[in-house]
């Protein structure tokens, strides 16, 4: 394992009083400080998949407030697997360097997403071929400074 993937989890939140409210903070329920908040709703995702990228510096943590929607994950050693988002009292972690998809968003579906870092384009890896070959690059480096 790389020091790039620190490991996707599920996160459960607590839940408050009579379970209605649930609340979220930054280094406490989620593993970072919170910079950016945003979130994917309406039905035009429906039958859409979003993201198909990968962070260089980001790490996320994302659950759905309302609805259902998956997640696709892809490793630092091309390992898939895929979560469901179907409370809002649970979130997953996405570290930095992970490939991610999100799909499969119920009409009613209004995806929050939490992330460490403000906005910037230049950081995100947007072709999944361009993804593997910087995952061997920096393992063969990290190999090399091991040695």
């Amino acid at each position: 394992m790389n020091s790039y993937y620190a490991g996707v989890k599920m996160l459960p939140f607590r839940k408050f009083n009579d379970g209605g409210v649930i609340r979220v903070e930054g280094l406490r329920d989620v593993p970072f400080e919170i910079k950016r908040v945003f979130y994917i709703y309406g039905q035009g995702n429906v039958g859409k998949v979003r993201g198909k990228h990968s962070n260089r510096k980001s790490e996320f943590v994302l659950f759905n407030v309302k609805g259902t929607s998956k997640v696709k994950t892809i490793d630092e050693n091309l390992n898939e697997k895929v979560y469901e988002l179907n409370e809002p009292g649970q979130g997953i972690y996405l570290p930095r360097m992970v490939w991610k998809e999100m799909y499969d968003f119920s009409e009613d579906s209004v995806l929050m997403v939490l992330s460490n870092e403000y906005y910037d384009a230049g950081e995100y890896i947007r072709n999944f071929d361009d993804f593997v070959q910087e995952m061997r690059h920096i393992e063969a480096e990290e190999a090399w400074n091991n040695e």
